[in-house]
Formats: C-alpha cells, structure tokens, sequence
C-alpha cells in the first residue's frame, strides 16, 4: 500500500521502519530532515512538504501534540487540502478531544476517512513492532487501515466508529500508568526510608501475582536505578497528556482529583529542570520530599 509518514520521533521512525519491512511504500515527511535519512536508507521516499506525503490511500501523524497535528492536518500544505477523497487520515499522536473532534469532521466534510490510532508502548516496543493500538473511525477506514496496524502492533482494539473514542481511550490509559508510577514512587520511597534496597524490594513486589506486570516492572526499574535519561517518554508530553486528560474530564464533568495531583507532581518536576527527564521522573519526587535529595 501506498503509504505516507508524517513525524519521525523515536516512535514514529519505529512505526514506519516497520511499515517498510512489511512492504508497504512508504513516504516520510519530518520537521528535522535528519530523521528522514536512516529511512531512506531503509527504502522510504524522503517528502519536501506535508503535501508531499498525501499522494497514498493512507497518510500517518505521529507528531507531539495538538499544535504541530494541527499545523500538518489544516495547513496551507496540510493533510486536508492534499489528501484524495476516499483516502484516510491516521492520527496516532495522542491528542485532545476538541482536536479530534474537529478533525473527524473536516475530513469527513472533505469526504476522507479519519482514524484515531493512539498507540500503548514505549519506542523499543515501536522498533520491534509491538505496540498496541487502540483505533476507532468508520468501518471502511479501519477495514484499510488494519492491514498498516498489523506491521506496527501486536495487537489492534477497534473501540468504536467515533474518532475520538480512541483519543479518550489512550488519555485515561496514560492517566493510569502516571498514576501507577506516582504509587510505585510513594512506596519505594517507604521502604527506602526504612532501609530495603530497592532492586530487592521490586524483586519481592513483581513476585506477587498482583504486581507481576510490565507498568510495575519497567517503571519500577527505572526508579530503583534513577534512570530517567535518555526519555522513552519525556516528562513534557506527559504533563501534555495529564492537562489534556483533565481538560475533558473538565467538558465531561468527571471529577479526577488524582489527575489534579499527578497535575502537580509534573508541574514539580518541570519546575526543577526535569524537561529532558522520562516522565517515570515523577516516581523520585517522593524520595526526595522524603529527604532523599541525590
């Protein structure tokens, strides 16, 4: 399939590395032009503009938040002016309601598909073709966007024909593992204190079936280690992703005071020069309010 690529990040190089493996003939558009070029040498066509990597039945975003999808969706070289009938938009950044909402509708008025295709992993799970990908859009989209889903993810879990279904899926996902993370750092933080080594303790918590999983595992690691650079996920895209969740439970009257608090701890961790940090960074706040200031 005739494919184009939109946003070269760690995530999005892995996602259209294995679009190529698959055989698809891939197109890559990127800001930086430097990400292009190991793609290119992987075989992909390297695009000038946006507009360059509309010409497929299929065009990818996978950029970091609402205003660079916006510039490449409703730009005056954007994905909306360029794109054919009948071809489908997949937006795969996580990004806000009112965003995709907007965009389920300017597509559907250019009469294009749009599916949202928020992804669950971080980017060693992108390189090897393993994230999981939650979709939502009409049933002709997801019918051409299944076999593209299958050369990224292990896994793809249609939610609904609403767009931003997906968006709101992926938004309450992050929540969850922000909130796992801030638990994991509170009790290390405990039993630290108290002298356990912490690579013990994370060994006799992922012993126990309840805690035996990835989130606890993967983010617990880190924390034990202090390993927060370079960022799988950097700690601004997950303040980014926390305000947005809070923004639509704010349009949907949720109250989600534990969203409020991981608000903060966020705010915190900008505050004190965390920009470059992954966003498991937020796991050390608690050793350090307990005294703990390596």
């Amino acid at each position: 399939m005739k494919v184009g690529f939109v946003g070269l990040g760690r995530m999005g190089a892995g996602m259209a590395a294995n679009l190529i493996k698959a055989g698809h003939e891939v197109t890559v558009y990127n800001r930086s032009p430097e990400k292009t070029y190991p793609l290119r040498d992987q075989g992909a066509k390297v695009a000038k503009r946006v507009s360059d990597a509309c010409d497929g039945l299929v065009v990818f975003t996978m950029l970091a938040d609402d205003g660079a999808v916006e510039n490449a969706a409703f730009g005056e070289d954007g994905i909306l002016r360029h794109l054919a009938k009948g071809a489908v938009h997949i937006s795969s950044s996580t990004i806000s309601i009112s965003l995709s909402e907007r965009l389920a509708a300017a597509h559907a008025k250019a009469e294009q598909g749009f599916v949202a295709a928020p992804v669950f992993g971080r980017p060693d799970a992108a390189a090897a073709g393993e994230l999981l990908v939650v979709a939502a859009g009409g049933i002709s989209a997801i019918d051409i966007a299944s076999p593209l889903f299958e050369a990224i993810g292990q896994k793809t879990l249609v939610v609904s024909d609403k767009p931003v279904l997906a968006n709101l899926v992926k938004l309450s996902g992050n929540f969850l593992i922000a909130s796992v993370i801030e638990a994991l750092g509170e009790a290390m933080a405990l039993v630290g204190k108290g002298g356990l080594d912490l690579r013990h303790y994370l060994d006799i918590l992922t012993s126990i079936p309840l805690f035996n999983a990835p989130v606890f595992k993967n983010y617990g690691g880190l924390i034990a280690d202090r390993k927060f650079e370079p960022a799988g996920f950097s700690a601004t895209l997950g303040q980014k992703d926390i305000r947005l969740t809070l923004s639509a439970a704010e349009n949907l009257r949720v109250p989600m005071p534990l969203a409020s608090l991981l608000r903060d701890r966020f705010l915190s961790l900008l505050a004190q020069g965390g920009e470059r940090l992954d966003w498991s960074a937020i796991g050390h706040l608690p050793a350090k309010d307990a005294g703990d200031n390596r």
